[in-house]
């Protein structure tokens, strides 16, 4: 089953873990190495990314799934 993909802290180090999943995908030295494994994961399951702050709040998300409610063309 896939999941959305968090991008959060642990310890001195970033992991990348899927919703509700107790371990980690991967971990990584830099929250920039994490974001884009996370963005890669997301992306090849169709999925979001969210990506936490150092105090775990959500800072941004990215979706990568099919939107059934895609935004108007707000040009036209």
């Amino acid at each position: 089953m896939s999941r959305n993909q968090h991008v959060v802290p642990h310890g001195k180090e970033w992991g990348v873990k899927g919703a509700g999943a107790e371990r980690f995908t991967s971990l990584h030295s830099t929250q920039a190495e994490a974001i884009e494994a996370g963005r890669e994961i997301a992306r090849n399951q169709q999925k979001e990314l969210f990506i936490h702050n150092r105090h775990g709040q959500i800072r941004d998300r990215d979706s990568y799934g099919n939107d059934p409610c895609p935004p108007r063309d707000r040009v036209h």
